[in-house]
Parts: structure tokens; sequence; C-alpha cells
């Protein structure tokens, strides 16, 4: 039986992020319904379609799903089951409301932000069969939240993850944010070593990247900052400038990040994520691994035998059709499926596969990227591990410009 993997956007939040450039929305709570209900209608326009797909994984993002009332979620959840194949029965199912033993074996994540989720709603997501929490902290640094524009504070994830622990959930990622304004390697060494006190099963550690049309964006631009180097900075509204770290204080915490996780008993399996062995999101190694997935909701991508599409970021037309919601299909060629299969994979600590490749494509990899593996190597940006080829710490100080290496040129 095919596998697919499901992504379902929320689009919806208490507040824009002042770093955020996902399609989402503030002060919308009147189409929370609607939208719900787009959703269930869409599940349903695709039941048919991948009947004989089983469901490895569920991934329910945004935005803040958590800032939807818990029955709306769970009408989200019973229209999931109503319409795909999880790995679970039916039997199971009704089993999951009345005996907290029984849990679905699909690994089932759910995004939350700590100041829109409290234990009643944590509990319903439990014994609605979401098995894995993923909370938005970003810092333990209340002036770095504020700087952010997040709207919760370190005490409020600290409740949250203590009730996630109570109502039964065992596999928790915490979100944290590296190269802040203003963040220095004190302040994420804090940030850092206060997460750890929390065990969690996961942690993702992601750069910042100021994304054009974010409030960020808009705050640099307005100048620069000059301090021993020139150094951007983010000009907030209220007349402070908070300088970014420089690109070696950067990587200076990426590789404390990496010895302090490592010696935590964290294994790093992805360029930004960290997990208890055992506990790496299958979800996010799907995606590295281009296996097939179908995005539901606003302005969601799929991609399905090489075949991609993505829906409308028209929050009103998807609510008055999601039937409708789908873009043109764009099948992917050889060569752009080539590149995917590098940049995408290479991001894996444990890299591509040369046989995987084979299986894929029906040629050796030498073939294709021979002189670019030859240089890389060469560089020290890459190795080889048996069948594996592998980005080296030197490889992925500068990944963008190494993976970048794989796009092929057109004849």
């Amino acid at each position: 039986m095919k596998e697919l993997e499901l992504y379902i956007h929320i689009p919806f939040c208490a507040q824009k992020c002042h770093y955020c450039d996902f399609v989402s929305f503030a002060d919308k709570t009147d189409a929370f319904e609607e939208y719900v209900n787009a959703l269930c209608r869409e599940m349903e326009y695709y039941k048919e379609r991948f009947a004989e797909q089983r469901i490895k994984t569920v991934y329910i993002g945004g935005g803040t799903p958590s800032l939807l009332p818990a029955d709306l979620i769970l009408r989200i959840t019973d229209s999931l089951y109503k319409n795909f194949n999880l790995t679970e029965t039916k039997e199971k199912r009704k089993g999951l409301f009345l005996q907290k033993k029984i849990r679905p074996t699909t690994e089932f994540s759910m995004e939350c932000n700590p100041g829109t989720v409290d234990k009643s709603k944590l509990d319903a997501y439990w014994k609605a069969g979401i098995n894995r929490i993923s909370f938005g902290l970003q810092s333990t640094i209340e002036d770095e939240l504020r700087t952010l524009g997040r709207i919760h504070t370190y005490e409020d994830f600290i409740r949250c993850f203590e009730d996630a622990r109570e109502v039964g959930f065992d596999n928790i990622n915490v979100d944290l944010m590296q190269a802040l304004p203003g963040q220095d390697m004190i302040s994420w060494q804090m940030t850092l070593g206060q997460v750890g006190t929390w065990h969690p099963e996961h942690i993702s550690a992601y750069s910042l990247i100021i994304e054009e049309g974010t409030d960020f964006h808009q705050w640099m631009k307005k100048g620069k900052t000059i301090s021993g180097e020139e150094r951007n900075g983010i000009f907030l509204p209220n007349g402070e400038v908070k300088l970014l770290p420089s690109e070696e204080e950067e990587r200076d915490i990426y590789y404390f990040t990496k010895e302090m996780l490592e010696k935590s008993g964290y294994k790093q399996y992805e360029i930004s994520n960290y997990a208890v062995p055992g506990f790496e999101c299958q979800h996010n190694i799907g995606y590295w691994k281009r296996e097939n997935y179908l995005g539901l909701g606003l302005n969601a991508s799929s991609m399905a035998d090489n075949v991609r599409w993505k829906n409308t970021a028209d929050l009103a037309a998807y609510i008055q059709d999601p039937t409708q919601a789908a873009e043109e299909e764009k099948k992917l060629s050889v060569k752009e499926q080539m590149e995917e299969f590098m940049f995408l994979g290479l991001r894996l600590r444990d890299g591509i596969s040369q046989t995987d490749f084979v299986n894929c494509f029906h040629q050796d990899i030498t073939l294709v990227y021979g002189e670019v593996l030859d240089d890389l190597y060469d560089q020290g940006m890459i190795t080889y591990e048996e069948d594996n080829i592998k980005l080296t710490d030197k490889g992925i100080d500068v990944s963008n410009r190494v993976l970048a290496e794989f796009l092929i040129d057109p004849e």
C-alpha cells in the first residue's frame, strides 16, 4: 500500500509575529467555523483519490492551530478518521475516548502557541489521537519574545509543557529561534539551558531569516548600524535599535547548540533538528526524502507522484469552494526531481543514498553530478560514508551555497 503524509493548515493567529511570512490572519475569529467546515469538505473531496493510500503522518500547522476552540479541532480529527486511511482501526479510535493506553501508530503532530492553549485543550487533543505536540517557544528571554511579537511568556510555556505531560504526551517538540535581533551567546545559552531542563523529546533550532513583506523586513530597510563592523539592525517602532548577530556569532551559536544537545543525548538528524533517538519527526523526514504529501487548507502545498500543486491564498475563495482551491498542477521534470532529491536530502545529516538515486532515476549519480561532487569533496564540503553522501560541518556552514550547486543548468 502506498503511503501519504497529510499537512493541514490553520491560517489564524492571535496576532502576526514580526518575522512571519506565512499566510495567516489575526482577528478572524468569525471565520473559524466556516474555515473548518471547508477543510472537512476538502478532505471528503480527496477521499476517493487517496483511498488506497495509508496515511503515514499527520501534521496540523499554521498559523496557530491551538487558537481554534477544541471542538473545532475535534471536528477536523473526526473528518480525518472518516475520510483517510490512518493506521489504527475504527474500534481503537472509539477506544481513544475511553482508554488513554490505546494510541494511533501514525505520527500525529499539532503546533501549539503557549499563549493559546490550556490543559483542557491538550486533554482533548490527546483523546482525539494527536500524539505529538510542537510548542512554538522561540526563546525563554522575555525581551526577545517581545521583539519577535510573541503573545506568550516563558511561564506560559512551563505551564503548558507540564500540562501536556500530565495528560499523556510523551513526544514533545520545542521550537527555538537563533540569530534574533539583540541575541548574543549568553542569552542563547540561557534559552537552550532552560529548555533542556524540561527534557523534550525533540528540539528544532532554526536561524531567523528576514523575509520580504514581514515587519522585520520593513524595519531593517530603514538603514544600517555600525558597531565595529557594518551590521544589519532592526529599527523597532519605539526607536530602539537591535543588531542582528554577525555570521561568526551565528556560527558559534550553531556549534554550541550542536555540542550541548549531543552531550545531553540528542542526535542531530537534520541541519536544524535534534531528537532523542527514536523521536525524529517522521513528517519532516518524509518531506526531505520527497515522499508524497497532501496539503489541506489555505495556501497548502502538495506533491503526489512527482506532481505538485498548491491551494489558493484567498481565504474567501477557499471557504466558498475548497474543492476548487487547487491551482494548476505541475509535473516535475526528471531534472527537477534530481535537483530536489539532492538539495532536500542533503539537509539530513545521514545525507542521500547513491543506491536510492539509482533506483529513482535509473542512472549512476556520478553521471549527473560527478564534477560537482568531486569539486565539493576537494573543498571539504561533502564526505562519503559507505553508500551515503553527506554534508560536512564545513558544508553545513555554507549549506545554501553548497546545495545550490546541485541545480542543473538547462541544456
